[in-house]
């Protein structure tokens, strides 16, 4: 066994030996810049993400399936070193999944969640697009998007993980979700568009949400897992997840006192 390995393993013990617990996650949207966001944080030196983005471990059936969960194999993803204050990791369907919230609040209700909300009309398009790059969706998006009812149906009781373009969307219920476990006050909820366009404020919030420092390093701005679109999103979709969209959108600008008029502009 070489020594950067021993280290690692010798450092893991010592945190599952002080029974250290995760401060906090990245928990949604999926394609809302949450990669961009992980990759910022990474750089902050009281901050130890997880050693990969996305565990998937709170929406993992199969882990909750027992009476305890084995939150060993969870921890086993952190290296913190001395100088990390806070342990963090994103997984972006933490926000979908209806089950995640309670099982987050059962491993530490003191867990700090950030959020981050993109217009949920080129959010689903943006989940289209990634799906026909990767070769896993076949249809087209106004066939996948008219007929996405009856995909989530095959899905049930649990949601489909993979063809949500809209149901991923419908932010409020799932932010409602999360406050029946969570006071507001350990939410952070962020626009997309601001952390690409001004980075440095919007991770400053970050870092006073987490109490940790201002980190005053120049930033270059992240631009990850932009996938190039085969096409523009067409008028007739565009119309038709504005007419589905419009009054959710109106009930989160009253929620969080945003004003979201260029979502529904686009």
């Amino acid at each position: 066994m070489n020594i950067v390995k021993k280290i690692k393993i010798k450092t893991r013990m010592m945190f599952l030996s002080n029974k250290r617990t995760v401060d906090f996650v990245i928990a949604g949207t999926q394609k809302g810049g949450t990669t961009a966001l992980d990759a910022y944080l990474r750089e902050h030196p009281e901050i130890c993400m997880a050693d990969k983005k996305e565990l998937h471990f709170f929406d993992n059936e199969g882990v909750f399936a027992h009476e305890k969960p084995d939150y060993s194999k969870y921890h086993a993803w952190f290296t913190p070193k001395k100088s990390h204050k806070l342990l963090g990791e994103s997984t972006p369907v933490y926000m979908y999944w209806k089950y995640s919230p309670k099982r987050i609040w059962q491993y530490n209700p003191n867990m700090k969640i950030i959020i981050l909300l993109r217009d949920p009309i080129r959010r689903a398009y943006s989940h289209w697009n990634m799906l026909r790059t990767r070769n896993i969706e076949k249809l087209s998006f106004w066939d996948a998007i008219t007929i996405e009812n009856k995909r989530c149906k095959e899905a049930l009781p649990l949601q489909n993980r993979t063809y949500s373009y809209i149901d991923r969307g419908r932010y409020l219920q799932q932010l409602r979700r999360i406050w029946e476990y969570f006071p507001k006050n350990r939410t952070l909820i962020l626009k997309t568009k601001e952390l690409r366009e001004n980075p440095t404020f919007t991770l400053n919030q970050v870092y006073t949400f987490l109490g940790v420092s201002q980190y005053e390093k120049v930033l270059e701005k992240k631009n990850i897992f932009s996938f190039p679109y085969e096409s523009s999103l067409k008028n007739k979709e565009r119309r038709y997840l504005r007419s589905i969209f419009a009054p959710e959108i109106k009930k989160l600008e009253t929620e969080l006192n945003w004003d979201c008029s260029d979502w529904l502009a686009c």
